[in-house]
């Protein structure tokens, strides 16, 4: 009989690993051994929490008990404390930033309470390495509904009605995508999963693998039945090397199982799936690009139609869903179409994953439903701008998105609502940007990614979006021209009406949404030769006010080319010839002396 009473469910995804959740196990383990109470409490590492700011975090159960930012030097005295005398460190529980108030419990910490867990439902409350503890949660009844319960056409109808759509990025609706492949002649067709994930702050399809890679394999799985395929991928770059660890543990358990393979679960059904690992070009993204690796030729869009339904991977019928979409399948086989489609707006149902960074506190993975507002997700999960400072825009939709200034914070989180005012909801990264951030500058690297990730294969983003850089780099650089504004517009139109494939398409989007909500920035920096943000080198020159230094000397100690001149009791001053304007003494004046 199992002596276990407590469990200690420790993060142990990329980003907790990160900050030391390996020497954080290995004192725990330690420490438990010591005080012989290694069998009364079971330490789990789960995959990713979701909560990267404060990791690396555990939660301790069945007390609901949250710790963050914890450290070897911790362990001692929290075993001492916690597990033995039965009194939880109060010093290790989250606090709000404002109030200071500390709060043990995970449900109550406001960057949890806002959330609705679907596709994450699992996060940090399995073993992702131990397919039984997917089973415990229901994992795998949906693939035995599906294959002994269900036809194909069945299938396809329960996701028709809950109008889930693809969380790859285009949003189409993923039912109708596996109705045409199911129409489609032909013996052979494929199930593939996209965990092509290049977009700068998204980590969420990689957090999904790492801490449930059991319901992406269970969601293709179902997706197979429905268009009666026999083989599946999974395309994963290979800068995700603990994902790929634990989902071909997950695969090597499923067939133990009799989940994958011959004959699953004696239905006559047979289902394989193996990993592929893409060398990380983001143009790999795109389903055709994506295919043409997997056959081992260049990455590389091929125009539509005819579209990969009828003719995908190998000529042959294929679908390509994303790991949320996936994730997503089997609750809707377990609950039904209606239930998923009664969250969630008119056009936009369920919930959505997005990878939460940038000028932020709670920095990390929320799973939101549909409507809710950019405002809540911004500030009450991710408890707003830290430093005092001020909100400028948020950017979602990675390099083919756009940024979303303050007046626009309370539009629902939709698709529709999302590109009627010039983003798009993408795979889920959301970048937030304070009052500090440049919006030339911002538009010049998404810019810089997107002509360096080009594929050359079209010209107009081949040689379009290397036009558009050049005209940013020239700005920022304070030698801007006065046409450069309308010349930018004008490329943009003429690249997304003519580029090849969706990531040409949107990729000027950046340059238009910065454009047509801070084009004041622009002017200033053509116009004044000034950067309103303080963030263009070229444009900076620094100055110390002797009115509001405070002879501190501060300034000077952090100059690395010693162009700060300042002795004691005496007002500071800037050489202007060794100046590098690296923004150092900018940075570290607590008065403002220096502008």
């Amino acid at each position: 009989m199992s002596k276990i009473r407590t469990q200690l469910m420790l993060c142990g995804g990329t980003a907790c690993h990160s900050r030391g959740t390996s020497a954080v196990r290995e004192t725990l383990e330690k420490e438990l051994d010591r005080r012989g109470l290694a069998e009364e409490i079971q330490l789990i590492e789960t995959g990713c929490n979701g909560f990267c700011a404060v990791g690396p975090v555990m939660l301790v159960q069945p007390d609901e008990i949250f710790y963050q930012k914890l450290k070897p030097k911790h362990i001692p005295h929290l075993v001492e404390e916690h597990f033995l005398k039965g009194r939880p460190v109060e010093k290790l529980f989250y606090a709000e930033s404002a109030s200071k108030e500390t709060i043990p419990n995970m449900e109550n910490i406001p960057f949890f309470a806002h959330q609705m867990l679907w596709a994450m439902r699992n996060k940090g409350l399995i073993d992702p390495e131990v397919i039984d503890d997917y089973i415990a949660r229901d994992g795998y009844f949906a693939a035995a509904k599906a294959l002994q319960e269900m036809t194909p056409e069945q299938i396809i109808r329960e996701m028709r009605i809950s109008q889930i759509r693809g969380r790859g990025g285009a949003g189409f609706p993923t039912g109708l995508k596996w109705d045409f492949a199911r129409r489609s002649p032909g013996d052979v067709k494929y199930v593939l999963c996209n965990a092509d994930e290049g977009d700068p702050g998204a980590f969420m399809d990689r957090s999904i693998l790492e801490a449930d890679p059991h319901a992406v394999l269970e969601g293709m799985i179902i997706a197979a039945r429905a268009i009666s395929a026999h083989q599946g991928y999974i395309y994963c770059r290979t800068e995700y090397p603990l994902a790929i660890r634990r989902l071909n543990i997950a695969i090597t358990q499923a067939k133990e199982y009799g989940l994958l393979g011959k004959d699953i679960l004696g239905t006559g059904f047979d289902f394989d799936i193996e990993i592929y690992e893409g060398a990380g070009a983001f143009v790999c993204g795109e389903e055709t690009a994506l295919m043409r690796s997997i056959e081992g030729k260049r990455g590389m869009p091929r125009p539509r139609p005819p579209f990969p339904a009828l003719r995908g991977l190998w000529e042959k019928p294929t679908i390509l869903n994303n790991v949320e979409t996936l994730a997503n399948v089997p609750q809707i086989m377990l609950n039904g179409g209606d239930w998923y489609a009664s969250v969630g707006t008119e056009t936009s149902k369920g919930t959505k994953v997005f990878a939460l960074s940038g000028d932020v506190r709670n920095i990390g993975l929320v799973e939101v439903p549909m409507g809710i507002s950019l405002r809540t997700i911004i500030f009450d999960i991710g408890g707003g701008i830290p430093k005092k400072k001020k909100f400028k825009a948020v950017q979602l939709g990675g390099p083919s998105g756009g940024c979303i200034p303050e007046q626009h914070l309370d539009i629902p989180v939709d698709y529709e609502a999302i590109a009627k005012v010039g983003a798009i909801m993408g795979s889920g990264g959301m970048i937030v940007m304070d009052e500090t951030t440049c919006m030339v500058d911002m538009a010049r690297f998404f810019m810089d990614f997107v002509q360096d990730e080009s594929c050359g294969k079209c010209t107009p983003c081949r040689e379009g979006t290397r036009r558009l850089l050049d005209i940013l780099k020239r700005i920022c650089d304070g030698k801007g021209r006065p046409e450069d504004i309308e010349d930018m517009k004008e490329l943009s139109h003429v690249i997304k009406e003519s580029a090849l494939c969706g990531l040409g398409q949107t990729g000027p989007n950046p340059v238009l949404s910065t454009l047509r909500y801070f084009e004041d920035e622009y002017e200033a920096h053509i116009y004044e030769k000034r950067c309103p943000a303080k963030r263009c080198v070229a444009l900076l020159k620094f100055e110390i006010d002797p009115d509001i230094c405070t002879k501190c000397g501060l300034c000077s100690k952090v100059c690395p080319t010693e162009a700060v001149t300042w002795k004691k009791k005496t007002v500071a001053r800037i050489d202007k010839e060794k100046c590098i304007k690296c923004l150092s003494c900018f940075g570290k004046c607590k008065f403002g002396a220096i502008f």
